[in-house]
């Protein structure tokens, strides 16, 4: 008798245990399943600031892998890792939702190495009156980002200067540039914000349509503290633009920086519209800001872009998409959704390698639905009007009708800029964020 009331007691445990160590074995594999994918497509580099697991601290809550927007995390043999590197952007959603501390954000990896510009802790570099804060000090993180722009505005306060037309040209709309030109207003600074693209936010203007780009509350100087969770592009860029207008911050949009030339009593800033005299200096630009350009005749023309911002002003047109990435896969294949398109994407490699496998396998379907033509191992050799002359692999130099091209070849990173004017710029492999 005292067996079978035993029995009864242990069975609903037994049971809860067999599901749970189930549903474990599940999560391992899928975990497992999505690393083996990532490494058959190359996709273990992350591309800038991202977590790493200390598997000694880790049990396996998965709370970090519930938190992460982008799902870049899973579970492998019971502790947490980076199975997808490839699609953390440094939300720092993890770092917060680890109950165990166990994980801290970083830059840089072993294979490879960041660049990050010398900064000291008030966010000036090495040269005086020069400041960085943001994406390319190496801080993608809205939060932090938003606080160095603030601090850098702050730590300059002393350094005004009455023979220059400003206090401070901030180069730069995004999340760092922006809380700057909050805090240069706050503290009654003369200032001017310049922004090469035709719209603020910075990196995340680019994001994809409703892609998550803050997960936590950010403070902002004169507006004060921004309650936001899960907060998608549009709103977020949204949000910057009441911001911009309640506020009547000074930003000129699409105008360039060009020069940096050092003066007497500060800065001489040359733009593609205007120069600037300024005591100080606050670059809050990103990593990737210049568009790298295929150098072929024909590629000013006004039909030449180097993103896509929406794939139904193409409907009815030829388009050419140049790239081998995940922007240009996404690009070709959105735009030959598109009713009437004629869509061709050139490559100048042999295959696709860092590219998502989910994008793979969309891509591999609309070539077979011939909804879109693919050139491997083929260049753009000129932009003509009407058409785009291409050399395809066997060497042979086709034209082809053509209305719009759009260049997905990634960006410049601005090291030789910054070396011009004196900031030293140091290499990291996994070097801890501040």
């Amino acid at each position: 008798m005292q067996n079978i009331s035993l029995l009864i007691y242990l069975t609903p445990l037994l049971i809860i245990l067999a599901i749970y160590v189930r549903h474990k074995k599940r999560i391992n594999r899928r975990g497992k399943a999505r690393l083996r994918e990532a490494k058959e497509a190359g996709l273990t580099e992350p591309a800038s600031i991202h977590p790493v697991i200390n598997p000694g601290r880790c049990f396996g809550s998965g709370a970090c892998v519930k938190a992460c927007p982008e799902k870049a995390l899973s579970i492998v043999n019971g502790k947490a890792m980076l199975t997808d590197a490839s699609h953390c952007i440094g939300h720092g959603a993890c770092l917060t939702a680890c109950p165990t501390d166990a994980i801290e954000l970083v830059f840089g990896t072993e294979k490879r190495g960041m660049d990050i510009p010398f900064v000291n802790p008030s966010f000036e570099t090495n040269v005086n009156n020069i400041y960085i804060a943001g994406e390319l000090g190496g801080m993608g993180l809205i939060r932090k980002a938003a606080e160095q722009g603030k601090q850098a505005i702050e730590s300059m306060l002393q350094k005004k200067n009455e023979g220059n037309e400003y206090d401070v040209v901030i180069i730069g709309a995004g999340p760092a540039g922006l809380s700057a030109s909050l805090a240069a207003k706050e503290h009654q600074l003369n200032s001017i914000t310049i922004e090469q693209e035709e719209s603020l936010g910075g990196a995340i203007y680019k994001y994809p349509r409703n892609k998550v780009a803050m997960t936590q509350p950010v403070e902002l100087p004169i507006v004060g503290r921004v309650e936001m969770y899960d907060i998608s592009k549009e709103e977020l860029l949204g949000f910057w633009q009441r911001i911009l207008r309640d506020h009547k911050l000074k930003v000129n949009f699409n105008e360039r920086m060009e020069t940096v030339t050092k003066t007497a009593t500060g800065y001489t800033v040359k733009t593609s519209k205007a120069t600037y005299q300024t005591a100080n200096l606050l670059l809050a630009i990103g990593r990737l800001g210049t568009p790298r350009k295929l150098d072929v005749t024909g590629e000013d023309q006004a039909k030449v872009v180097y993103r896509l911002t929406d794939p139904e002003q193409y409907c009815q047109k030829h388009v050419l998409v140049v790239g081998g990435g995940d922007s240009a896969l996404e690009a070709a294949i959105s735009i030959s959704e598109q009713p009437g398109t004629t869509v061709t994407l050139s490559y100048r490699s042999e295959a696709f390698g860092r590219v998502k496998p989910k994008n793979r396998e969309r891509l591999q379907h609309a070539e077979a639905s011939k909804r879109l033509t693919v050139q491997l191992k083929s260049s753009v050799k000129e932009i003509r009007l009407d058409t785009v002359k291409i050399e395809l692999a066997d060497k042979k130099v086709v034209e082809i009708l053509n209305e719009a091209v759009i260049i997905c070849a990634g960006g410049v990173l601005p090291t030789p800029f910054l070396k011009e004017i004196g900031v030293m710029v140091e290499t990291h492999h996994g070097k801890r964020v501040i």
